[in-house]
């Protein structure tokens, strides 16, 4: 039974389903492998449920952004367009592979790359864009697709925290010519640590599965034409996977049920800002429950997360800039950027609890504590 003094962690997952009866059966059948049954089944479903041809099972979401951009090829001296706001994860893919992140900054209400910015990047070298759906709400894809097609870019999608949300109806996870999502722990389905790559392309499917398997040739095992990577997923996180995938629905919906409950108690708080609770392409899953303090409160979101950590509440700050991370200016990248969006968000944007497992009174309670410290 929780108390007040219990300290409310910012996420908790919830494995209650046949998780456990799913690793037993790994256990039992000493299948723990990559090379167990669970992968290939985990892929199947998956990508049915995003409405893709292929899944390919990796074993991070991070890793997963990086066979996506050597899957398409990229590398040195090609361009990728992408937000600022977002985890270091898809630039460093960019990064790695040779190429060139260009950031554009995000939309101040729903936190997202701003898609009209998006045009006035693409040059000569623009090979593809990285929308990166955030926190709660997806990029609006619509004018991003017109654009690859106009320019016949390539779209790498990050859907890494949108599992069961949709963009106008369709799965975010279902436009990209190549899509990823990540199954860490505070994500909708989890398989402790584990990623996805979605994709309708039978050559790009081919090229990720032997991207992630170290590019072993078949026949000729230990020879190798091509450098690859071991990204394989264990048998026990895809039974984790699984059994976290047959209740999505349920997730999902408990995610907006928190989303809506936080809204009700800090609703009428005027030093907060809130992404919209819905637009014209989506109605939020509420990933997290992240918030901005206005200009109006005289202190940023480091000093309020440690007032609230004092009254026994976690919380994660906002992602910072890409623009601003200090490993790419060293590397002689954002030289001269600026993105006024994205730089105050970073410091005065923070989430609340919002695992799967929070409970109705430790919502009240992170809401009354947040009060609180803006009293």
């Amino acid at each position: 039974m929780t108390t007040s003094s219990e300290f409310i962690a910012v996420n908790e997952p919830l494995l209650d389903g046949n998780e456990k009866a799913y690793l037993a059966q790994c256990i039992d059948t000493g299948w723990i492998s990559s090379e167990g049954p669970f992968v290939a089944e985990f892929e199947q479903r998956f990508a049915r449920r995003v409405g893709r041809k292929h899944g390919i099972a990796v074993c991070n979401g991070s890793v997963a952004l990086d066979a996506a951009v050597a899957a398409l090829r990229l590398g040195p001296g090609d361009e990728v367009i992408l937000p600022t706001f977002t985890i270091i994860s898809c630039a460093a893919a960019v990064v790695r592979a040779g190429a060139v992140p260009v950031v554009v900054d995000c939309d101040p209400h729903t936190w997202n790359m701003d898609v009209d910015q998006v045009r006035a990047r693409i040059g000569p070298r623009t090979r593809a864009i990285m929308p990166v759906h955030l926190y709660g709400l997806p990029v609006d894809m619509d004018p991003l697709m017109q654009l690859a097609r106009e320019n016949g870019l390539a779209i790498i999608e990050d859907a890494a925290e949108m599992h069961g949300q949709t963009y106008k109806g369709l799965p975010c996870g279902s436009f990209g010519d190549i899509s990823t999502f990540s199954f860490y722990p505070n994500k909708h389905v989890t398989t402790g640590e584990g990623g996805m790559i979605v994709t309708d392309s039978d050559e790009l499917a081919e090229r990720c599965r032997s991207l992630r398997n170290l590019c072993f040739v078949a026949g000729r095992r230990f020879v190798h034409e091509e450098l690859g990577w071991n990204f394989r997923m264990t048998n026990l996180q895809a039974a984790l996977g699984l059994a976290q995938l047959e209740r999505l629905d349920e997730f999902a919906a408990r995610k907006r049920a928190m989303g809506a409950r936080y809204r009700d108690l800090l609703g009428d708080l005027v030093d907060i800002e809130l992404a919209p609770a819905q637009t014209d392409y989506a109605s939020s899953i509420y990933w997290v429950f992240g918030l901005v303090l206005k200009d109006s409160v005289d202190f940023d979101a480091a000093e309020a997360m440690s007032r609230l950590a004092r009254l026994g509440v976690g919380t994660r700050p906002f992602f910072w800039p890409m623009h601003e991370q200090p490993v790419f200016r060293r590397m002689g990248l954002f030289a001269d950027d600026r993105h006024p969006v994205a730089e105050r968000i970073a410091r005065r944007g923070f989430y609340l609890p919002s695992g799967m497992a929070l409970r109705p009174e430790q919502i009240e309670r992170s809401a009354i504590a947040l009060r609180q410290i803006l009293s």
